[in-house]
């Protein structure tokens, strides 16, 4: 039990985070709007939850214009990718 409890990650343990980085880890990247849309939460919160795991380096982050607005895009890194498969294991290892 002790070997599958560590390799749960911290930074997943909160349902914004969990959904972004389940969000992104199935799709090449999606943006701030569509990530707010989709998990059903305020700008605020959406916001502090992407800093946090962009900290990690687990998302990384585009900004651009799109017909003068701006837009910004997230992506899952590989080690963001690498970290969430382990914590997802580690779960249905808990649930066996």
């Amino acid at each position: 039990m002790k070997n599958i409890l560590k390799d749960l990650d911290k930074a997943f343990e909160n349902k914004v985070r969990l959904g972004v980085m389940s969000a992104l880890v199935v799709n090449d990247h999606l943006d701030f709007n569509n990530l707010k849309e989709l998990l059903d939460v305020t700008d605020g919160n959406l916001a502090s939850h992407l800093k946090a795991l962009e900290k990690n380096e687990y998302i990384s982050v585009k900004k651009e214009f799109i017909n003068r607005k701006p837009n910004t895009k997230y992506k899952a890194t590989m080690a963001g990718k690498k970290a969430f498969m382990k914590h997802i294991k580690a779960i249905e290892q808990l649930l066996k």
